[in-house]
């Protein structure tokens, strides 16, 4: 469509892409942000709160299209501190039952992250050093493909046996079930940032000799196990996304190439329909530069030679950066982290600057878009 006047003025489009719906399965968004998962470290007992209920909720009523809950852990040992977020009772469930209910409510679609944190588990909270966690501290004993620690100070990890890997993807299936129970729309694996299922992915941190390690086929093999385990409990008409690292930023590691095929392995399955595109977390070595839209050329990548949905991460901060993103095809959501941390209202105030006419602020707070 011209979007030019007589006098060859260009004018906005009223639609912007940004704020376009797009579907998954049997889910449509109001438009293609989504909220990062980013952790609040703030639960006890793997239990959801009043701050995860205000933190999220916040970004529902901000205008989100998919509001996602924090990685949440399949069992006490895969959490990264004491203060994670679980989904291994229904206790947890019943708890995010009503987040999930009020995210609804405001027209954003609910999505949940669930993962394991390996040999990352055990530590302090950002702001408390992110150090190993002693016995006496309250830390436990960690599990991973192989015995390597992540770092200098962690514990050396236990490797896990072939019937470990099968009872952790088993624990994935029962989060996906009470993830089901409890209302959410969208369901996550955290296969990224250097957590379970980055760890089998990469040589750097994989050096088993049996079906989870050496070809890249079976260093994927527990990933794809998982997923078999969540589809049977995760309907087929409600959408599955996988958090990658689609490399290790260091020599030796997971890189991009290993990355894509993965992806075309997703892709071909057909249960997996989206892969968010992050990068790094396995390896303290890693050499990343870092700038606005760092990460945006690795979602690009993978949805054009791949042919799968993706979502392009990685200090997107301003409204017309997101939409130069999904305009030109770059990815299909553009997932915020930072930006929403900053400002839970960063959607209603991107569709005023894009200037779309059809994102409708919530009516108890129509009275502030004057500004």
């Amino acid at each position: 469509m011209n979007m030019e006047n007589a006098r060859r003025v260009l004018q906005r489009d009223p639609n912007p892409y940004l704020f376009r719906p797009h579907s998954f399965r049997s889910v449509t968004t109001r438009n293609r942000i989504m909220l990062s998962p980013m952790c609040q470290y703030s639960a006890r007992d793997g239990l959801a709160n009043d701050w995860h209920f205000a933190h999220l909720a916040a970004r529902a009523t901000g205008g989100a299209g998919i509001v996602c809950v924090e990685a949440t852990h399949v069992e006490p040992r895969g959490r990264i501190t004491r203060h994670c977020l679980g989904l291994w009772n229904d206790e947890q469930r019943d708890q995010l039952a009503g987040i999930a209910s009020f995210i609804e409510s405001q027209g954003a679609v609910p999505a949940i992250q669930i993962g394991h944190a390996g040999r990352k588990a055990s530590v302090s909270r950002p702001w408390e050093g992110t150090q190993q966690l002693t016995a006496e501290q309250g830390g436990w004993p960690t599990i991973a493909p192989s015995a390597i620690p992540y770092a200098d100070g962690f514990a050396i990890p236990e490797a896990m046996s072939a019937d470990t890997i099968s009872a952790v993807a088993e624990m994935f299936a029962a989060s996906a079930r009470r993830a089901r129970e409890a209302g959410f729309r969208v369901l996550e694996l955290h296969a990224g940032h250097g957590y379970l299922f980055h760890q089998f992915f990469s040589a750097a941190s994989n050096h088993r000799t049996d079906r989870y390690g050496g070809s890249l086929e079976n260093r994927v093999r527990f990933l794809i196990e998982t997923i078999d385990a969540v589809r049977r409990e995760w309907p087929d008409d409600l959408p599955l996304f996988v958090r990658v690292s689609l490399t290790d930023w260091v020599d030796g590691g997971w890189n991009l190439e290993e990355s894509l095929a993965l992806c075309r392995l997703l892709k071909a399955r057909g249960d997996v329909d989206l892969v968010d595109c992050t990068s790094g977390g396995n390896d303290r070595q890693q050499n990343i530069s870092i700038h606005p839209g760092y990460q945006v050329p690795l979602a690009e990548r993978v949805k054009h030679e791949v042919g799968i949905a993706t979502g392009a991460v990685g200090l997107i901060s301003s409204p017309e950066m997101a939409e130069e993103i999904i305009a030109n095809q770059r990815a299909d959501l553009v997932i915020l982290g930072r930006a929403l941390l900053f400002n839970p209202h960063w959607p209603l105030h991107a569709a005023n600057i894009l200037k779309a006419r059809s994102v409708a602020w919530p009516v108890q707070y129509e009275r502030a878009n004057i500004f």
